[in-house]
């Protein structure tokens, strides 16, 4: 039932940030140093909810907690090209390369040699993100 959760009071990422902010508040009252966040990609958002949190990313890493995106092989990636999870390596690349951009700092990735190389890249072009 997950995927018929999509119905946001407002814009995703307004939403996602909302979220954060009290769970974010509620763990540090109790005593929680280390937070780590999720913005879940592809949970409760259909393919458009998933590219507006992409697009948006930013205001997410903005908060000062580690970023994790998940988005290897993802629906939101080989249902926009009508191909199959295998095949959706290089949107994969494309897609982690944008939340590198957007300020991601860590990756859940399937094919760890090709993020590896993203990473590199985006290390060696902006060495001071």
């Amino acid at each position: 039932t997950m995927q018929t959760l999509t119905g946001y009071a407002g814009a995703i990422v307004d939403e996602v940030v909302r979220y954060f902010d009290a769970r974010c508040a509620f763990l540090q009252e109790r005593g929680v140093k280390h937070i780590i966040l999720d913005p879940g990609f592809g949970f409760a958002k259909d393919m458009r909810q998933n590219y507006e949190l992409m697009a948006g990313l930013h205001r997410i890493c903005a908060m000062g907690y580690p970023v994790l995106v998940g988005v290897s092989r993802k629906s939101m990636i080989y249902k926009l090209f009508g191909i199959t999870p295998d095949e959706a390596l290089n949107g994969t690349t494309a897609i982690n390369t944008i939340a590198l951009m957007q300020g991601a700092s860590i990756l859940r990735v399937h094919d760890v040699k090709a993020a590896r190389e993203a990473v590199e890249i985006f290390c060696k072009t902006f060495p001071n993100e």
